[in-house]
């Protein structure tokens, strides 16, 4: 019989310090795992002289993460329900720790991007912390603590581009990681002291064959997107990459569909609700991440350019933390929202939001304070769509499901930031004007990288509007609860 998470509610409702210790920990766990977005950005062009190798291989210390992280997020998720929510972040945690240890002591390449591969694994922590915040939170605190936790993904990374910089600049580069281990030791604290374990599991077996099939299609998939610029589109690597995804994905959903425990649920995964909320994910993921390409540039670029602010990347990362501050205030906000009109309105207002704010980039480039408007309203807009996700996913699975739909949902928002990455790639780079001797990106390709972006939240909005609105009437909280407490065969541990 499945353990509704009604009776840890009424124990967390009886006692709101330890729901706000949750909240804070959790929200915690998913702003240090998020920083390995950006931990490396300030460093990128001097790990060729740093570790001694050609700048082609040093680039697998940022892919190696993204690939990992993408493996990792559905496999713990999974794990989580099976074994424990709690017992799958605490060893997410650790890896991340372990990650961190190993490059802060690398000098080389190989240990570099072993290091590298696992922080990527702990990408996990934020949709175990949803799903572990479903089944502990009270009903009146679960919409705003789960939008928190959501958008922690966006927030950890506006943060961490300033922070990573001025410590490159302040310090050698191996404090970068030194720093991340230890806010990884203190997150792993706090989860032993004031995260308790989920009583809510499915037991059975993990489903190998599943996780081995998906982890080689997304490897194949994710590896085709991101080095397909340096390898070239049309090239027979490229091209076998992208038909070996889709051999493999659709032999994956083939063993899932006929397997007893499957990796995935496909047939919950295709329930209008879920199918729906994580298309518009890819897109929402897409539009989040066009801001984090075109900003930076812009104001690093020469002022020489014409359009170029000649910023140093500190200064860039300081105009977009304020985003990630936004992100953290719309958590609240979005809850309120979806509490009146449902998940499916916030997400959509949020994704017009980040259509505005693209828009307004696209008149708005002069200035410093410019850039840094329109990254407060597209964090806003972001907070707003990150935040409804989980309530909407919630709502339409069951408890013991949780935390494997909430990872596929992450999973998908990496796709779209992924595809971004590789989209903006190809449009800056055929898109350039000289300076000095050097190929720029030309101001008209970071408008056009703009209007993309605005294309695609006004995408994910269309998308959005055929979410079923019966089923998004109230926020996290209450249909979570409802649909928490329908058994789903899962078993108590």
């Amino acid at each position: 019989m499945s353990h509704a998470p009604a009776p840890a509610a009424e124990a967390g409702g009886g006692s709101p310090p330890r729901s706000n210790a949750v909240v804070a920990v959790l929200a915690f766990a998913g702003i240090v795992v998020s920083l390995m977005q950006t931990l490396v950005i300030p460093i990128v062009p001097e790990l060729p002289r740093l570790l001694d190798a050609p700048a082609s291989d040093t680039a697998w210390a940022v892919t190696a993460t993204l690939l990992a992280a993408a493996v990792a997020t559905p496999v713990m998720g999974r794990l989580g329900d099976m074994y424990g929510k709690r017992r799958m972040l605490l060893v997410s945690v650790v890896l991340l720790v372990g990650g961190s240890v190993v490059c802060a002591l690398s000098d080389t390449l190989v240990p570099m991007i072993v290091g590298r591969v696992l922080q990527g694994l702990a990408s996990g922590v934020i949709p175990l912390g949803i799903s572990i915040m479903r089944d502990e939170l009270p009903a009146d605190r679960l919409g705003s603590a789960t939008a928190l936790m959501s958008a922690s993904l966006g927030i950890g990374g506006a943060l961490g581009l300033p922070a990573a910089a001025l410590i490159a600049d302040s310090f050698d580069w191996h404090m970068l990681f030194w720093t991340s281990a230890v806010m990884g030791v203190v997150a792993l604290v706090c989860v032993v002291l004031f995260v308790p374990e989920s009583r809510v599991r499915t037991g059975g077996r993990f489903d190998l064959v599943g996780g081995i099939g998906m982890a080689a299609g997304l490897v194949c998939l994710l590896l085709g997107i991101s080095k397909g610029a340096d390898w070239g589109w049309t090239s027979g690597t490229t091209l076998g990459l992208f038909v070996a995804a889709v051999l493999v994905l659709l032999a994956w959903g083939w063993w899932e569909l006929r397997t007893e425990q499957p990796l995935v649920d496909l047939r919950t995964t295709a329930r209008r609700q879920v199918l729906v909320t994580n298309l518009a994910s890819i897109a929402v993921g897409f539009a989040m991440f066009a801001m984090s390409l075109v900003i930076p540039q812009l104001l690093q670029l020469p002022a020489q350019s014409g359009y170029g602010l000649g910023k140093s990347m500190l200064v860039a990362g300081l105009c977009m933390a304020p985003s990630g501050l936004v992100m953290m205030a719309t958590a609240p906000v979005s809850a309120a929202i979806s509490r009146a009109k449902g998940p499916k309105v916030t997400l959509m207002i949020g994704v017009l939001i980040v259509a505005v704010g693209y828009g307004l980039n696209i008149v708005l480039m002069s200035e410093v304070w410019h850039f840094v408007l329109v990254a407060c309203i597209i964090g806003a807009g972001v907070g707003f769509g990150y935040g409804s996700m989980p309530a909407l996913i919630m709502s339409a699975v069951p408890a013991s499901e949780t935390a494997a739909a909430n990872s596929l949902n992450t999973l998908m928002r990496s796709l779209g930031t992924s595809t971004a990455s590789a989209v903006a790639g190809v449009i800056l780079a055929q898109m350039t004007t000289g300076l000095g001797g050097y190929a720029l990106p030309s101001e008209n390709g970071f408008k056009v990288v703009l209007a993309v972006g605005a294309g695609a939240a006004l995408l994910a909005f269309v998308v959005a509007s055929f979410i079923p609105r019966q089923q998004a009437a109230v926020a996290g909280a209450q249909p979570v609860t409802e649909v928490a407490a329908q058994p789903a065969g899962a078993t108590a541990k």
